[in-house]
């Protein structure tokens, strides 16, 4: 330490061992006389030395006589009585050295390394951070770049792997795949790939005081990393949907900028559900423009607009690429390029572009050329090379997957559509019983196809069955078994089976669809399906219902709060074994009837309690139209994603006007026959049917006589004016009349023939109390007259 007047005031130990002057003899002594340097010195005493001190190499005589080089450094102290003193530092010529050496290496890593350097806070902000760091991300600097205020660290990748490395006390690498900075993008190759490292600082007692991070940018250094990186990237990326616009825009958003300043996609035209590329011929006549992408925003390159013809020369890239199946890569688009000349459109976009490079890559997967990728550069100023083209070529090979699995899928997509347009009633008929509106949502929506389904079949008497089922399960299976359950209950109710027995014949159908699925082990088995029948009579307005393991109706009463019929309830079908039972209701006229999956109810959260709850909400209003109500259903207990299936069925009961319907009892004498005849041709003048007199006739008497002749008990005969006419005659008798053909020498047995050919259908109808047969007849305006066929006219009376 040397004072203001340049005395010696303190001399350590370390001094004393470096040039062997004891302190006792230089202490109080000047500075001049042990330390002879005119450059440092001479500063020092002439007060010429800044408050920043001096710094620099001296050479000095120890105790012995002889020139020691130094290091030497002047740092000045304020002392308390306002006087300036001098702290004077010496430092041998070998750790001069390193020290310089390792400044100098540190100066180089902090201002010409391409090295990021920076230093966070414990609170990820930066203290410090050198101009390559900074320039990487896009954090400004601040007093010559030693510290740029309190600026936040970029969140991301930075800030999550420098919290890491502080709570660990770890240090971290990654390599960073990183988007353009806003002023570089949109240019080529923009993109950056980076090695980070992150490793905390500690104080000498262990403290943590911050963390450091650095960057390397070997964006440059490794094409082929790069390379492998998008690769995967696009994998990633491409085909992320089964839909074929998006798998190739998809593909064109890959490409550029990256690899090109613009690309397009063209397939070939009419790849969809029921084309085969592999069938058309290789010209360019059959391409269409699926998706494109330009640097460019204004699209000056553009020649043809996202699904339009895209037609090309016959000498063009794109038609040798399909003829070959091979890249074609060309050298830059001129006036003297053959194909170019033969295409005034092109030329006149593309050359003002200055398109330096232009190649085409197939589409092309398991054999078969789907269509074309071309690619072209301006600004880019590199040419396609080889490496280039294998990347192209690599990702154009992952996307031709990609479209022919999107091709593949719309086909099944068309083919499952159609399967269920088949399974499923197209238009629901026209019945004076009910009115009618529906939904069916399947859960698989790209697929379109479940296992739920619902009918609505006329019966006989002017009756109505109302049908849904739930085939366990999704898919073309569940579909297919739907289909056949679906038949198997139209089947059994145009015999006109009550609903508990219809569905006991269901449960044996669906048991053996089972075992046959089980043998056969091609598929999923049919475990299961539940289902709820109906059938309503307009004229006595009842409903009678049997259900096996399926949701009760919900009934809307014109009068009354919405109610959930208490039906009893059947095992699943598919069980065996167990009985059904069925209940019935009576029916006010205007109430609606709602028929559902569970998937209905169990949609939003599977508590059928407020399932229900909020159904009867939906129901409250009988009055509205049946499609808005059904719209009200959907919005009200679906999500927009239903977990399964749903089919509704909605319906509003009418009744039948008792002027339409006429019966008559019929007592068991010769006489009645004719009695019921007249009655009948009396009700027929009444309707204004007087053209169907004598068909209505030859039917009466026939179906009373033969209720005489081979039944028992009171017999009854009813007509039914509705959208057809109606002739039922019932009797207390189980067995059922045969039609047989009647040989010529036969007396009898041509009744039950003439009925069938007069009549549009006929049928029997068992009941508790016997049986009902019945036939049906069009009206004159809907109808053929069978009597117009040429030929003797029947006699009346009995046949």
């Amino acid at each position: 330490m040397v004072d203001a007047s340049g005395l010696i005031e303190c001399w350590t130990p370390q001094a004393e061992k470096l040039l062997g002057h004891a302190a006792a003899d230089v202490v109080g002594r000047p500075v001049s006389a042990v330390l002879p340097s005119p450059e440092g010195l001479s500063a020092l005493l002439d007060g010429r030395l800044v408050a920043d001190g001096w710094e620099g190499r001296v050479t000095v005589r120890d105790h012995g006589g002889h020139d020691v080089p130094l290091g030497l450094r002047v740092r000045a102290v304020p002392a308390r009585d306002g006087d300036c003193h001098w702290l004077v530092a010496l430092c041998g010529a070998d750790a001069l050295n390193r020290w310089e050496l390792g400044q100098a290496a540190l100066r180089g890593l902090l201002t010409q390394s391409p090295i990021g350097v920076a230093v966070l806070d414990t609170g990820l902000h930066y203290e410090w951070l050198n101009e390559v760091l900074a320039t990487m991300e896009g954090v400004p600097q601040e007093d010559g770049g030693t510290r740029p205020g309190r600026e936040r660290a970029p969140l991301g990748p930075v800030e999550r792997q420098a919290g890491r490395a502080l709570t660990t006390g770890h240090a971290l690498s990654s390599v960073e795949h990183v988007a353009p900075l806003p002023e570089t993008a949109g240019q080529p190759g923009a993109d950056h790939l980076r090695l980070r490292s992150s490793f905390p600082l500690h104080t000498r007692s262990g403290a943590t005081v911050g963390v450091c991070q650095t960057a390397v940018d070997f964006t440059d250094h490794d094409p082929s990393r790069r390379r492998l990186l998008l690769v995967n990237e696009a994998s990633e990326r491409i085909g992320t949907t089964l839909d074929l616009g998006r798998t190739v825009q998809e593909l064109v958003e890959i490409l550029v900028p990256r690899i090109a300043d613009f690309a397009a996609v063209d397939l070939l035209d009419g790849l969809g559900p029921t084309a085969d590329p592999a069938r058309r011929t290789r010209s360019g006549g059959g391409l269409y423009r699926a998706a494109h992408l330009s640097i460019r925003p204004d699209h000056p390159e553009v020649v043809v607009t996202t699904g339009a013809p895209a037609r090309y020369p016959d000498q063009s890239p794109q038609n040798r690429c399909l003829a070959t199946g091979l890249t074609i890569r060309d050298a830059a688009l001129t006036t003297t390029t053959p194909w170019l000349a033969a295409d005034p459109l092109r030329r006149r976009k593309l050359l003002p572009l200055g398109v330096h490079s232009h190649m085409v890559v197939p589409l092309r997967a398991r054999g078969v050329t789907a269509g074309v990728v071309t690619l072209l550069r301006w600004e880019t100023p590199e040419p396609f090379d080889d490496d280039d083209q294998l990347l192209v070529e690599e990702l154009a090979a992952r996307a031709a997957v990609c479209v022919d699995n999107a091709r593949r899928f719309a086909r099944e997509h068309s083919a499952a559509l159609a399967l269920q347009t088949s399974l499923l009633p197209p238009v629901l008929p026209d019945l004076s019983a009910v009115e009618v509106a529906y939904r069916y949502l399947p859960a698989d929506a790209e697929a379109g196809v479940g296992g739920d389904w619902f009918d609505v079949i006329p019966l006989s008497g002017a009756r109505v069955a109302l049908v849904v089922g739930d085939v366990v399960g999704h898919g073309i299976h569940a579909a297919a078994s739907m289909g056949r359950l679906r038949a198997a209950v139209q089947t059994l109710a145009d015999i006109d089976l009550p609903p508990e027995e219809l569905l006991t014949h269901v449960d044996d159908l669906v048991l053996r669809l089972s075992e046959e699925a089980e043998a056969a082990q091609d598929g999923p088995l049919v475990i299961g399906a539940t289902c709820i029948y109906a059938v309503y009579d307009p004229i006595v307005r009842r409903l009678r219902v049997a259900r096996a393991g399926h949701p009760g109706p919900a009934i809307a009463h014109m009068s009354e709060p919405v109610e959930i019929l208490d039906v009893p309830a059947g095992p699943p079908l598919g069980l065996g074994g167990l009985p059904f039972e069925s209940a019935e209701f009576e029916v006010e006229e205007g109430s609606v009837i709602a028929l559902f999956t569970d998937g209905l109810i169990e949609a939003s959260d599977h508590d059928v309690d407020a399932g229900l709850e909020r159904l009867c909400f939906a129901l409250a209003h009988p009055d509205r139209p049946l499609e808005e109500i059904c719209d009200t259903m959907v919005r009200t207990l679906l999500p927009d994603r239903p977990p399964d299936d749903v089919a509704i069925l909605v319906v509003r009961a009418r009744s039948l006007d008792e002027e339409r319907v006429a019966s008559w009892d019929i007592p068991t004498t010769p006489s009645a026959v004719s009695e019921a005849r007249r009655e009948a041709v009396e009700q027929l003048a009444r309707w204004g049917l007087d053209d169907m007199v004598f068909t209505t006739e030859l039917i009466v008497s026939e179906l009373v006589t033969n209720a005489m002749r081979h039944a028992h008990g009171p017999i009854g005969l009813r007509l039914i004016h509705d959208r057809i006419l109606v002739c039922e005659v019932s009797d207390a008798s189980n067995t059922s009349p045969r039609l047989r053909r009647a040989r010529f020498s036969d007396e009898g047995g041509r009744g039950l023939f003439l009925v069938a050919q007069l009549a549009q259908r006929w049928g029997t109808r068992y009941t508790t109390h016997g049986k009902t047969i019945w036939a049906e007849q069009p009206l004159p305006a809907r109808a053929v007259n069978l009597l117009d066929c040429p030929g003797p006219d029947p006699a009346p009376g009995p046949l």
